[in-house]
């Protein structure tokens, strides 16, 4: 496991922490849980970027580049739905929406991680 995944590893687990006590609470989604899932999106694409510069190192991966690559542009879009998805519905239940992306970043990341190395 490289420092790529446990970034994301963290934001994602705090992100959706924060966004279930939200749901369970009762809140509508707020600045800080949709904060939270931008700071998941944020990480993926500093993953993007990093992993950008090693494959134009001269790094290459254990597994199919198409397989990461395709896990990776899903999980960017993954968060960016979701905020949509906040925004439209303003209910509590948007807060568990929001929550899904950082356990589901966190597994992409995983399986990522495996492709490469």
């Amino acid at each position: 496991m490289d420092g790529y995944f446990y970034s994301i590893l963290i934001i994602g687990l705090v992100s959706s922490i924060v966004c279930i006590v939200a749901g369970v609470l009762k809140k509508a989604p707020n600045d800080i849980t949709i904060l939270s899932v931008l700071a998941v999106e944020a990480a993926l694409l500093v993953y993007l970027v990093g992993s950008i510069v090693r494959v134009a190192l001269g790094e290459e991966m254990a597994g199919e580049p198409w397989e990461f690559w395709g896990y990776l542009v899903t999980a960017l879009m993954i968060p960016l739905g979701a905020v949509y998805w906040s925004i439209l519905e303003k209910t509590r239940w948007s807060n568990f929406v929001l929550a899904a992306v950082g356990v589901t970043a966190l597994v992409m990341a995983a399986r990522m991680n495996q492709i490469w190395y």
